[in-house]
């Protein structure tokens, strides 16, 4: 193994992956998987799920499972984490990736919609969060999150009216820094990465004159793909970044820079 590979290597490390079925999560648990580690994929999409694991396990030749789990229900979280360290042998990294997005403005979102977004993209993130901490911690382990946030939760997006969606990111990025603090005395860092528009079924099907509107706005004028934000997240969960802690990683191709 080379200084370089060492560097950024997850090689005997075990990661969950929530919302791993497909999107970020799918192709960022491969290249996890491409450096080393074996993934335990959670999503609510269980056959999607198991398709992906499977998937990914033959491209790798790391062991990855798939368990289906509502991250919006803290005790089916609990149960999943004690089930994968069960069956995966231990646990030690975690990519805090599921979410959802809904392109409604606040004049027209619905309390119970409003409540959909904010439970499974804050709300889910920290279930699974805390739960894995908590599973860590009684393991006398430590460990990595990362959370996915969003460049939604730095700016307000445009043309689109998304305020459920902007407020759960942002949510997100002051929730991994105050894990952050809470958790660094038992040797847990919590940092987040926040995606621009990236190529995914999230962005792809929506309607064109929005997207076209997003590439005028965004100065790399594309899109990002998910591949791209791998990079980041191994580093983060990686020990190349032990002094990383508490920090959110802007991957949108400069659009919140201007």
């Amino acid at each position: 193994m080379t200084a370089l590979e060492k560097l950024f290597s997850l090689e005997g490390k075990v990661v969950v992956v929530t919302g791993g079925a497909q999107g970020i999560g799918r192709v960022v648990a491969q290249k996890i998987a491409e450096v080393g580690a074996e993934i335990a994929i959670f999503d609510v999409q269980g056959e999607k799920a198991k398709v992906a694991a499977d998937e990914i396990a033959k491209a790798t030749g790391k062991k990855v499972t798939a368990f289906e789990v509502d991250v919006t229900d803290p005790d089916a979280v609990k149960v999943a984490i004690e089930k994968a360290g069960a069956e995966m042998g231990t646990l030690d990294l975690l990519f805090n990736n599921a979410g959802i997005v809904l392109h409604k403005s606040a004049k027209e979102v619905t309390p119970a919609e409003w409540l959909k977004v904010i439970d499974v993209n804050l709300n889910g993130v920290y279930y699974v969060a805390s739960e894995f901490a908590k599973y860590l911690i009684a393991n006398g382990k430590k460990g990595s999150i990362v959370n996915t946030a969003s460049m939604s939760g730095h700016i307000v997006n445009w043309p689109q009216e998304q305020a459920s969606y902007n407020t759960s990111k942002a949510g997100v990025i002051h929730l991994t820094k105050s894990l952050a603090v809470e958790y660094c005395k038992d040797g847990i860092r919590v940092n987040s990465v926040s995606p621009g528009y990236m190529y995914t079924e999230l962005t792809c099907h929506v309607r064109q004159d929005w997207q076209d509107r997003w590439m005028d706005l965004t100065p790399m004028e594309r899109y990002g793909q998910p591949e791209e934000l791998a990079g980041g997240v191994i580093y983060l969960l990686s020990d190349a970044a032990s002094f990383t802690n508490g920090s959110d990683l802007v991957i949108d191709g400069c659009f919140s820079c201007v």
